[in-house]
Order: C-alpha cells, then sequence, then structure tokens
C-alpha cells in the first residue's frame, strides 16, 4: 500500500500547496482529455511508477504526490506542446506575469531534476542531500509521457470498436 499511500501524505504545508499548485495549473487540462477515472488510473500509475523508480536508484523514504505530479506534466506537454503558461517572474523588487511555451517552463523543470538528481547521487553518505525525490520525479515525467500513449491507444480502441 505505501506505493499508492506516499502520494497522499506531505512533508508540511509548503510541500502539499506547491504540489497542488502544479496540479491545479496543469491537471485538469490532462484530466478534461482523458475523462475522470481514466486520469485518476494515471494520476495513481504515475505515483507508482515514481516511487518504484525512487527506490530502485535512491532508496529513501518518501512522501508527496511530485512524482505523480511529474507525470502529469509529462502528459500535459505531449498534449499541448504549443501551450503558454501564466508565470511569475520577479525581478528584484517587480513582479511580472508572461506567457511562457509550456515546453520552456516544463523543459525547466525537469532539467533541474536531472540535474540535481545527478548532484545527489553523486553525494557521499556524509553529505547532506536535500530530502528531494528528483529521482521520483524523473520516473513520474517519463511515466506520465509514455502512459499518456497507452491510455490514448485505449481510448482510440474503444471508439473504434463502439462506432
Amino acid at each position: 500500500m505505501p506505493l499508492i499511500t506516499h502520494i497522499f501524505l506531505h512533508g508540511g504545508w509548503l510541500h502539499i500547496l506547491g504540489n497542488m499548485l502544479y496540479l491545479w495549473i496543469f491537471g485538469d487540462n490532462v484530466e478534461d482529455r482523458l475523462g475522470s477515472g481514466p486520469y485518476l488510473i494515471f494520476y495513481l500509475l504515475c505515483g507508482i511508477v515514481a516511487a518504484i523508480g525512487q527506490g530502485l536508484i535512491a532508496p529513501e523514504a518518501m512522501v508527496g504526490a511530485s512524482g505523480a505530479i511529474a507525470g502529469v506534466l509529462g502528459a500535459y506537454l505531449v498534449m499541448y506542446p504549443t501551450a503558454r503558461v501564466s508565470t511569475l517572474i520577479f525581478l528584484g523588487i517587480f513582479i511580472s506575469v508572461v506567457q511562457l511555451p509550456a515546453l520552456i517552463v516544463i523543459g525547466f523543470f525537469i532539467v533541474l531534476q536531472v540535474i540535481d538528481a545527478l548532484a545527489e547521487l553523486r553525494m557521499t553518505d556524509h553529505q547532506a542531500a536535500s530530502n528531494i525525490a528528483y529521482v521520483a520525479h524523473i520516473f513520474g515525467f517519463v511515466a506520465g509521457v509514455l502512459l499518456l500513449f497507452l491510455f490514448r491507444q485505449q481510448r482510440d480502441a474503444r471508439r473504434f470498436r463502439y462506432d
């Protein structure tokens, strides 16, 4: 059961609020395309793959929906490659909202995950790690991209069968 329950536990208010922000921005669009039932299964599968990946590469206890949400980001990028995302940009004391391509926003996220995962995997036992499951984020993202194609094939097969 920990393969699923970790998705619903978080390490604090900032952890859950950050995850829910990403889910709010990207999740509803993916759910609209997949449908509510398939989206729930998709989301849970992304979280499970993220946990398995983290356990295989960097086996520490983990909590949070970040791996599942990274899967949603992967699916969003495939579904909406030309979408633009309203993004807050902080320039000193000034704050601006700009429309950035989803490829840049999500691409920046995943590149940071890879860099941070590689840095943490190179640390020795006596060095301080960040307690962020970067490997889970990467596995979740890849799972989201790959599972999306499976879900699309299932949907297309059902549509063909009943048309």
